[in-house]
């Protein structure tokens, strides 16, 4: 069999495949027939591997995204040549099977990896969840926490994605590390309006972390109106056939402004929030445990409920600390909320400022950067309590083999 090798250590992999018979055409770097794909004039290298490319059987290529691309695939189908995804990592395997590409793990033996046979259908048909995260102005930790809630969920063997549609203040891009300036939602949102959105197309728009895909914001507030109500709605909607669940970071104002414009059909700025919050199957809602915090809690929530009707929702008190709301200040809390907002339940997680500096500073998750803070393991109790798995993640572990004797 005619093997062309691109992953890492190709030359160990090369030695196995011809000890066992194989015709290794060409060993290149893990990116390089993805670059040759995308420019066949790239030069006499490229056009070399297009030429071994072409006469190959198998292409045994990395999984990760800037390896295996939409151009690649797309010419390997007219060779009719077989692709091999060596994948080291979960995302890697999602993404590739979302091709329909047969998938090996990084610790399969690699004569044994040629046998792996092509995903028959998308492996993300998981009718997924949108999980909103609301919070009121200020600070209340809206994005701290969904960027959280997808680490546990993950933790949890669920596929998620996280995406930023705040309108005005987007943060996901830079507590997360993630480059602003790549596709991210807009993009999501643009294609959904030319009916081009597949779990395939998101994924190769989405940054990872880890094994999260991230659809980043808006790198400038000026484009606001590109993240319209409906072009929300059918991103949501599309998402259910791509992940598990789907955290969304919202922007704090719930306001109308019908009744101060005369356009009646123009863009709202609050669209994307309102949008978000229509089609989500939970929402959570952020209260900062202080003063000041409660009140525009309390003062919000109405308009909160009177925008998702009979959505179930949620509530978490974040950054609890005695300093700000006294004494016992889990129950002065919940008293508050009970009598002021008739809200009989709510989950805290506590104040660790140095914890949530250190990992704003590195621009890493908690769940990362400093797995051992309470903030993880708040939000570990907050997720095994109130959010119960989608029907999709219960069914896989009832089918899940059991470990041990």
């Amino acid at each position: 069999m005619r093997v062309v090798v691109a992953i890492p250590g190709g030359d160990r992999a090369a030695r196995r495949l011809r000890g066992a018979g194989h015709d290794v055409r060409m060993i290149v770097a893990a990116e390089a027939p993805a670059r040759a794909a995308a420019d066949a004039l790239a030069g006499g290298a490229a056009a070399d591997l297009l030429v071994e490319l072409a006469r190959a059987d198998v292409l045994i290529v990395s999984g990760a995204r800037s390896s295996l691309t939409p151009p690649l695939v797309a010419a390997c189908d007219r060779w009719g040549l077989r692709i091999v995804a060596w994948c080291a990592r979960d995302s890697e395997r999602r993404g590739a099977e979302s091709f329909g590409v047969a998938t090996a793990a990084a610790d399969l033996d690699v004569v044994a990896a040629l046998d792996a046979q092509p995903a028959t259908r998308p492996a993300v048909r998981s009718q997924g969840r949108s999980i909103v995260v609301w919070g009121p102005a200020g600070s209340p930790g809206r994005t701290t926490l969904a960027v959280e809630l997808a680490g546990e969920f993950v933790r949890d063997g669920r596929r998620v994605a996280l995406a930023d549609a705040d309108s005005h203040a987007p943060a996901l891009a830079l507590v997360t590390g993630i480059t602003d300036e790549g596709p991210g939602f807009a993009a999501a949102c643009r294609r959904v309006d030319r009916d081009e959105l597949t779990a395939a197309e998101l994924t190769r728009i989405a940054e990872p972390l880890g094994d999260v895909e991230v659809l980043a914001g808006i790198n400038r507030p000026s484009r606001w109106p590109e993240l319209s109500e409906a072009r929300v709605t059918r991103v949501l909607a599309a998402a259910r056939d791509w992940v598990d669940e789907m955290v969304v970071d919202v922007a704090a104002p719930l306001e109308r402004d019908e009744e101060i414009v005369s356009d009646l059909d123009g863009p709202r700025r609050n669209a994307a929030t309102l949008g978000a919050l229509a089609a989500a199957d939970l929402v959570v809602a952020v209260v900062a445990a202080d003063p000041v915090g409660l009140s525009r809690f309390v003062r919000a929530y109405p308009d909160l409920r009177a925008a998702i009707g009979s959505t179930e929702v949620r509530v978490v008190v974040n950054k609890v600390r005695a300093s700000a709301a006294g004494i016992d200040a889990r129950a002065q809390v919940r008293r508050t909320l009970e009598r002021y907002a008739g809200i009989d339940r709510c989950w805290f997680v506590p104040w660790d400022p140095r914890a949530t500096d250190a990992a704003l500073l590195s621009a890493r998750p908690m769940w990362l950067h400093a797995p051992r803070s309470p903030i993880p393991a708040a939000i570990r109790r907050f997720v095994g309590e109130a959010i119960v798995p989608p029907p999709a993640v219960a069914s896989r572990r009832r089918r899940a083999p059991a470990s041990g004797p």
